[in-house]
Parts: structure tokens; C-alpha cells; sequence
């Protein structure tokens, strides 16, 4: 399975982005990972509209990023939750049906637009607390990694 992630924002931090730079590595071998990062909107954010313009100009982006990239994954507190098991065997399930390519949405800080929501086959969440979109990158191709390991009956083992 290729995957790919399609995120605002950069990563501010060398322990973030070298736990993420690890992760792609090794999704290397499993059919890789490519991330998309889209500039944050230079917008300001002092009230409802503008976060709501915000929110739409950064979704028309990311849905141009999409085009026709397989299954979506939007990541959202409100989604589903699955266990690492689960998530693998989804992923499992999608490439025994044909699907070559899985495309993750981390949108940006003020949420993400109604358009894209509606594009996105599944919403997940990892959990119910907030984490920040930094911070859920390193999470997802950690799990996704782990992911491939379990499709492959690896050992996993950090």
C-alpha cells in the first residue's frame, strides 16, 4: 500500500520531524510514504468569519492535493477509533479490494472544511484528547508502520 499525507503545516520541531523522517523510512519497504505539507493560510484569525475563510481556502488546497488518491483518511477527533489491529486490517481489507493508494488529511488548526469532510471515506480519530497537528503526523506513520508490521505477521519492536 502507498501512502500518503496530506498536512498544513510544517513541522516546527528536529524531534518531530526526525521521528517522522525515521517512520517513512521504514514504510519504505512496505510501498512508502510521501507527505504533502501545505503552507499554513496567512489569513489572520481574530474572529469566527476569518477562521471559517480559513477553514475553506485550506480545505480547496488539500482537495486539490487529493484528485483521485484512493481511500481517504480524514483524521479528526470526532472520527472513529481503531486499535492498531483494526487499523491493520482495514488497510489489509482495502488492498485485497484493490486499492494500491490510502490518502491521510491532518487539516490545520481551526479544523477542517465541510467539503473535504464529505470527500473523506473514513474519519479517524486517535483519540479523544487534543494533540497537536505536529504532534498527530509522528502518531500516524508510527501506527501505520505498525500497521504493516502486523498485515506481515512481523515482530514489531521499537
Amino acid at each position: 500500500m502507498k501512502f500518503t499525507i496530506i498536512t498544513i503545516g510544517k513541522l516546527k520541531t528536529a524531534y518531530l520531524r526526525d521521528g517522522v523522517a525515521e517512520f517513512v523510512k521504514r514504510l519504505g519497504p512496505y510501498g512508502g510514504a510521501t507527505i504533502v505539507e501545505l503552507n499554513e493560510s496567512k489569513q489572520s484569525s481574530q474572529d469566527a468569519s476569518q477562521r471559517a475563510a480559513i477553514v475553506e481556502e485550506e480545505g480547496q488546497r488539500v482537495l486539490k492535493q487529493i484528485a483521485n488518491k484512493g481511500f481517504v483518511v480524514l483524521l479528526d477527533v470526532k472520527g472513529k477509533s481503531l486499535s492498531s489491529e483494526e487499523l491493520a486490517a482495514k488497510i489489509q481489507r482495502l488492498e485485497v479490494e484493490g486499492t494500491s493508494e490510502m490518502t491521510f488529511v491532518i487539516g490545520g488548526a481551526f479544523g477542517v472544511s465541510k467539503e473535504l469532510r464529505q470527500r473523506a471515506d473514513l474519519a479517524l480519530s486517535f483519540s479523544p484528547m487534543t494533540f497537536t497537528h505536529q504532534m498527530v503526523r509522528l502518531l500516524l506513520v508510527e501506527q501505520l508502520y505498525r500497521a504493516c508490521k502486523i498485515n506481515r505477521n512481523e515482530p514489531y519492536h521499537w
